[in-house]
Parts: C-alpha cells; structure tokens; sequence
C-alpha cells in the first residue's frame, strides 16, 4: 500500500494505493484562501497541518489495516508558493500563493537584475513564481526577510513537518525562478539577485526518490510502519501525468482545477517564454514539459455561481447545458481573468470581463458565457504548446461534467479522454511516486488508467466558437491598456 498525499488550493486530498493500482481510500479536507488586500491570496501553513490531520484521522478511523501496509509516501501540493521560515524553522507570515499577484514589480526588477532570465528558468518572470515574493519581502517586510533562513514550497513544507527533512524535488523547484532548468540545479545568480543563496534553500531529488522518512510520532499516532520514506513527489501537475501515466513526449493533459493547465510532456528542455509558455522538469528523471497556465478556471465557475445566485458549481454547469445552439450565439462574453492571467497574457493587471448583457439574458446564458470564457482562456493556452500526440486526458474537479468535457473538447478540437482516478489529481501521481521510491519500475507503475469516456470534437458546432473565440480574444486585446490603469 502507498499513501499519496496532495496540498491543493482548495482542499488536501490523502489517497490510498494498492500495488495493483486500485484506489482504496480518498480522504479530503477544505482549505479556505485568505484575500486582505487587492490581488494579495494568502494561506496559514497551520491550516495545511490541521487539514493532513483531519484526513488522516478520516482514514484511519476507515482504513486503519491499510494504513498499516503502507511502504512509502509521497507527496504533490500546489506550485509556487513561498513559506519563509527562520533559523528554528518557524513560519515567519502566511505563505504567498501561485495566485497572489502583488509581486508585479518584483518581476520587472528581477528581469532587470538578470537580463538572461528566460534562458536560465525557461520561464519569463510572472508574479505568481517564487522569487518575486521574496523580492516584494525583501522590499516592504525588511524586517520578515532578514530572519528569513530557508525557503519552502507548500508541500516541502509538509514534507519538513513529516520527516524535518528540508527537500524538494525538480518539478516543484522549476516553479520557483531559482532552478536552472536544463541543469536540474538551482542557480547562484538569480539567488544572489534576491538577496540569497544555496543555504536557504532544500536539497533538491528527483521525484522518485527518497526524500527523507517519517518520524516516528506521526507513524504512531496515524497508524503507519515507522520510518517509512517519503519520496520527492511533485508539483501537482507533474504529479497528475505521473498518476494519468503521462511520461511519454508529446502525452499531455487539461486540469480543470482551481486554475486550469494545458500539459504536454517533452523529453528535453523546451523554453518558449516569448509566449509565456512554461517550461519546466517532469518529476522524473531525465524529462521535461511545456505547460500553459490560466489562473482561473473552475474557481471562476465557484465564483459566478455563487455572485449570481446559482448555488453552486453543479448547478451553474446543469443551468450552462440548457443553453441552445442560438442562445449560445448571443450569450455574453466572459474574460475569466478574475486573478490576473498567466498563458498567454503575462499580465497581473487582467480583470475579469462580463460584457454584451440585453434583457433576453438570464442566469442561463451567464453561467454558458463563464464557462465558455475559462474553455476559451484553455483555447489560448493549447495553442501556444507543442502540439500533443493523440488525446489531451482531462483531469481534475471540473473533469467530473461531461457536459463541460463535451464543450471542452468542441472548443479545444482535441479528443478528451476522462480515464479512472482522474478525480484524484495529484494524489494518485503522488502515490506512484512513493511506489517507485520504494522501487518500483517505471513500466510497471506509470500505466495509463482505463478510459471511463471519450469526447470527440463535434464538427457541428466549431463555427459557433471560432467566431465567438475571436471575439473573445479581441475583447481582451481592446481592454488591456484599460486594466493596466484601473488599479492606478
């Protein structure tokens, strides 16, 4: 058995994986994001803790003699975030999050520092990377920064409170502007340029490898074999390919998370930042991928359902099918851009856009035009990609409607395939990870599920959205000066 755990933005899942790839147990705990200012996104390390103690407590309580098999755990978590901690490993402030984008200046100042900074990274600076939150400390929390000894992403920091072991795998470590990429090494230069160095940060593994052990307190109190290993893990898309069996160059994905990600995997390094295509390592050894990412794609549809009055976000995607082929003619226009975007815009300043309203909409036709909107800011991102071989897998919440799958795969004009354990995310990639930790074979491990279903394009409908997608497009062309000064 191998217990994958995942520190999401909206709830950390702890999954339990037989070795014949069956999901035995799924436990979940919810997170809340803390917002104290514009553009600020905000969470307490402390919460991530109760969260893993909740859901380990869940699966203890079911699943106490499979928590005893367990060999090895692993771990995918969120990107980006910055946990600063001082000399007796205390969390200094609430970790920055990958959707947090105060540090817009910081980006400028960092290219400035290091002109070369895209051929190093593969990434152009954006606020929602690492570096530039230790920038923007280092600026206007002076004090914060100069106790600052080591910095963690999120699920390091789990990592660290399980095993005190200060690690972090190459996926993960991509995601914070301090990795040079094509050498699978942090880099001196952008560290010095942000006032650190190699001592402030982890030890950096592979994801399938050993990456420290559990202590012995946590493996009494959860039921666990002492001392089992803790594996590099990944960040959560990296550790989505590995649990969909995504290791092959030109095998891609769509999440449909709290932020949505077109994914294809590369066997080399392949930076195109002109694009604000992200080019980061897999979590394994000796692979890459590309990766275009929105900032807001099922947490717009959390948000107009609740703005709106729809309940929630199954009932917003049942109200959005009822649309008909004229009414999604002359539905409105929505630029999901409720976080600022990253893919392909690079811009911190975007807003959310509803525009086109009449009397002859209702709550119908708004709820089509958001979901619409987030389907074509995926649009935006895929074509900006290596072009994937055969169908893009589709994973994540927003994967659980087959409705929005079939409009996906319309808009995107790709196969979708929804395969089994698509829901878990993360976790499931999380716990194969574990499972080579403790050495298993890649071929033996990272087998593509069973497809549950498969969308094909529909040819009737593509004139409707490629007339509506660039439309789209054109929106947010004409209002980006415009959003540039409205925070002014």
């Amino acid at each position: 058995m191998y217990l994958g755990l995942d520190l999401g933005t909206s709830e950390l899942k702890a999954l339990l994986l037989a070795d014949d790839h069956r999901i035995v147990a799924l436990a979940r705990a919810p997170l809340t994001v803390s917002r104290p200012q514009p553009l600020w996104s905000e969470q307490s390390p402390s919460q991530w803790w109760e969260a893993l103690e909740t859901a380990m407590a869940s699966l203890r309580r079911t699943n106490a003699d499979s928590l005893a098999s367990v060999r090895a755990i692993g771990l995918s978590g969120q990107m980006h975030g910055a946990v600063a901690l001082d000399a007796a490993g205390q969390v200094l402030r609430p970790a920055i999050l990958w959707n947090d984008g105060r540090s817009a200046a910081q980006c400028d100042e960092l290219t400035a520092l290091v002109p070369h900074l895209a051929d190093i990274t593969g990434n152009l600076a954006m606020p929602g990377f690492t570096a530039p939150k230790l920038l923007w400390m280092r600026k206007h929390e002076p004090d914060l920064f100069a106790r600052t000894a080591s910095v963690l992403l999120p699920k390091d920091w789990l990592r660290h409170m399980l095993s005190g072991t200060r690690a972090s795998d190459m996926s993960d470590a991509s995601g914070t502007l301090w990795l040079d990429v094509a050498a699978r090494d942090w880099s001196d230069e952008i560290l010095a340029a942000c006032g650190l160095a190699g001592q402030h940060m982890p030890a950096l593994v592979e994801g399938s490898a050993v990456a420290g052990r559990l202590k012995p307190e946590l493996a009494a109190r959860w039921g666990l074999p002492a001392g089992i290993p803790i594996a590099g893990g990944g960040g959560d898309n990296a550790a989505s390919a590995v649990g969909m069996g995504l290791v092959s160059a030109g095998q891609g994905f769509v999440s449909l998370g709290t932020s949505g990600v077109i994914f294809v995997c590369g066997d080399r390094f392949a930076p195109d930042p002109a694009r604000a295509v992200h080019a980061f390592c897999h979590a394994l050894p000796g692979r890459w991928h590309q990766m275009a990412v929105m900032l807001s794609a099922s947490s717009a549809v959390t948000w107009a359902a609740r703005s709106f009055g729809l309940g929630n976000e199954s009932a917003l995607l049942a109200a959005a099918a009822t649309v008909a082929a004229d009414g999604r003619r002359r539905a409105p226009i929505f630029l999901p851009y409720l976080s600022g975007e990253r893919s392909p815009h690079n811009d911190a300043n975007a807003q959310g856009v509803l525009i086109g309203l009449t009397h002859a909409h209702g709550p119908a036709e708004i709820a089509y035009a958001v979901v619409e909107g987030v389907s074509f800011g995926l649009r935006d991102g895929l074509d900006t990609l290596q072009k994937a071989t055969g169908d893009l897998m589709l994973v994540g919440g927003g994967a659980r409607s087959a409705w929005w799958a079939q409009l996906l795969a319309d808009i995107l004009q790709v196969p979708l395939a929804v395969c089994e354990g698509g829901e878990a995310g993360g976790a499931l990639g999380a716990a194969r990870l574990a499972r080579l930790a403790d050495g298993g074979s890649e071929a033996a491990v990272c087998l593509q599920p069973p497809v549950r279903q498969r969308f094909e394009p529909e040819a009737s409908s593509r004139d409707i959205h490629a007339v509506r997608h660039l439309r789209f497009k054109a929106l947010y062309a004409a209002l980006r000066a415009g959003f540039a000064t409205a925070g002014a």
